[in-house]
């Protein structure tokens, strides 16, 4: 049997033990992970994870080591999706469930393809053909050696505080391990997604570039802002005068303190709006939605009693 025919007999012999096996990491598929079709829209990525993120998060369940790992994928599955780069590459077969290059450019996503490519759990790839590698033993050859392997990926869990989440900014955090890193936070940021630092990981054993540090991130929750979307929505006291006549009151936003104008008549429940105020995305910010709600700054005095007895 001839090399070339022992190889054709070998591939179609591994793509049907592939086939029949019950190895998940072979089946998995990012769209399927997030419940939605390979046609979805950036929105609708977005709004299946935020969902996923809801019912899965750590924080809503410390002891269900299922909805954790459920949580880990739907993440990992939300990172190459909503790069529409990454996600182009993952459609085309270039890269594995994971971000990392197959072994067959073109091969369908999370199918046979990605397989045999593989991904090292520290972040590298296997090169070279490996159908050559195995042959290579039958017929006396020599074994390809292997390329230089990228080093392992760290992950860690940061917080960050609802403002910075808004605002976007520039941190240095220090990692659990000590390792101190210089972040780049961008404006618009959820919990459950994961900030990728190119060449923050492990170096490589094998003369190859280093890892990434991959940050999944938890947004602090802020008892005065509430995010909808890139807008925000807080509530804000009004002096009974000003509510009547008019006039002015000083509302925090998450870039600091601004002067919103009270109409005059305005009521509680009356919401105003602060152009530009919300989540600062680059192409198109978010406004802060403000409502008003009348306080009465002694209700005992005894010419307010006075004037409600006439009404």
């Amino acid at each position: 049997m001839g090399f070339n025919r022992a190889r054709r007999f070998l591939i179609s012999g591994l793509t049907t033990i592939i086939a029949e096996s019950d190895l998940t990491e072979l089946s998995r598929d990012l769209y399927s992970i997030l419940g939605i079709s390979k046609t979805a829209s950036a929105d609708e990525i977005r709004k299946a994870y935020r969902k996923k993120a809801k019912e899965l998060h750590p924080d809503l369940h410390p002891d269900d080591e299922a909805k954790a790992n459920a949580f880990k994928e739907a993440s990992a599955a939300f990172e190459i999706l909503s790069d529409s780069e990454k996600r182009s590459k993952y459609d085309q077969g270039l890269i594995d469930a994971d971000g990392n290059p197959t072994g067959y450019a073109g091969a369908g996503a999370g199918g046979f393809g990605g397989g045999f490519g593989g991904h090292a759990h520290g972040g590298g790839s296997f090169q070279g053909d490996p159908f050559e590698d195995i042959l290579a033993g039958m017929f006396g050859g020599q074994r390809r050696r292997p390329g230089p392997r990228k080093g392992a990926d760290l992950r860690y869990r940061v917080d960050i505080s609802f403002e910075d989440a808004v605002q976007g900014a520039k941190r240095q955090m220090t990692m659990g391990d000590g390792k101190a890193l210089n972040v780049s936070i961008p404006p618009g940021i959820e919990t459950g997604q994961v900030l990728r630092l190119k060449s923050q990981g492990q170096q490589s054993t094998s003369g190859g570039p280093p890892g990434d540090a991959l940050l999944e991130v938890y947004v602090r929750p802020s008892k005065v802002w509430a995010r909808d979307g890139s807008d925000l929505r807080m509530t804000v006291p009004v002096p009974l005068e000003t509510a009547v006549l008019g006039g002015s009151v000083d509302v925090s936003t998450p870039g600091g303190p601004v002067t919103l104008k009270v109409p005059e008549g305005s009521n509680t429940g009356t919401v105003l709006r602060l152009r530009g105020k919300g989540v600062q995305f680059k192409d198109k910010p978010g406004h802060l939605y403000v409502r008003l709600e009348i306080s009465l700054k002694d209700p005992k005095d005894a010419g307010l009693k006075e004037w409600a007895s006439k009404r």
